[in-house]
């Protein structure tokens, strides 16, 4: 694994995305970040729910996987990913030579909306900052976004994830995988052959990926932080 030059700040909250949780912008690990948002009531969904599922995995891990929302089995475990989808997604992993302890795992909400719904727009804007202070806090190299709604919400994009799945798109200093949902694969056979062959881009990606980053590990840190401020753009590789 290679070693990561350090980041500067965080990734900026969106406009309307302000939430009062005290000190929760103060976390310095992800353990912090659970403590103080863990009876988070900023939208209705913490009436609901029976656990805040903040993600699982490697706190320092290479990749990340972004998905929607916790399921009936995630809110009632406080993990994400435990059912069909989660094994699913572990099988997926271990077709590339990972396991679930080397990534981490979370969702765009982190309460479950009642009937597996999909967020609303008031839900995503209370909990949207807490998902870019785990950003933040992990640094990952590559952002698995699955499904449209994790997508859209990252990438800031109208375009859907049958365009943009297994393309690799930088944007804001971050580099991004956008996959189909592993629960959508369920629900619609064909789609396992899919995630399966973008699991193996995904992993042609993160090779190549180290590559580069062993490359800029030589360069000056101005050379790194003018790379890094030029103007956003989203591009497909």
């Amino acid at each position: 694994m290679c070693p990561r030059r350090a980041r500067g700040g965080g990734r900026p909250l969106l406009s309307g995305q302000e939430v009062d949780m005290g000190d929760w912008r103060e976390a310095t690990t992800l353990e912090e970040l659970y403590e103080a948002i863990k009876d988070c009531m900023a939208c209705p969904l913490g009436r609901t729910r029976t656990h805040l599922v903040l993600g699982s995995g490697d706190p320092e891990a290479e990749i990340m996987f972004v998905g929607e929302a916790p399921g009936f089995h995630e809110d009632r475990q406080g993990i994400p990913f435990v059912g069909p989808a989660g094994q699913f997604l572990d099988q997926l992993l271990r077709s590339i030579g990972l396991k679930r302890s080397q990534v981490y795992i979370a969702n765009t909400l982190k309460c479950r909306p009642p009937e597996n719904r999909d967020p609303l727009p008031e839900e995503l804007s209370a909990c949207t900052p807490y998902l870019f202070k785990q950003i933040e806090l992990i640094r990952p190299r590559i952002i698995c976004t699955l499904g449209n709604h994790a997508t859209r919400t990252l990438l800031r994009t109208g375009t859907g994830i049958s365009q943009l799945h297994g393309k690799l798109i930088r944007k804001g200093g971050l580099a991004y995988v956008p996959l189909f949902h592993p629960a959508a694969a369920l629900h619609k056979p064909p789609l396992k052959a899919v995630l399966v062959e973008d699991f193996q881009r995904l992993k042609e990606h993160l090779d190549a990926e180290r590559v580069r980053w062993e490359a800029e590990e030589g360069l000056p840190e101005e050379t790194l932080t003018a790379a890094e401020d030029q103007p956003e753009q989203m591009g497909l590789f």
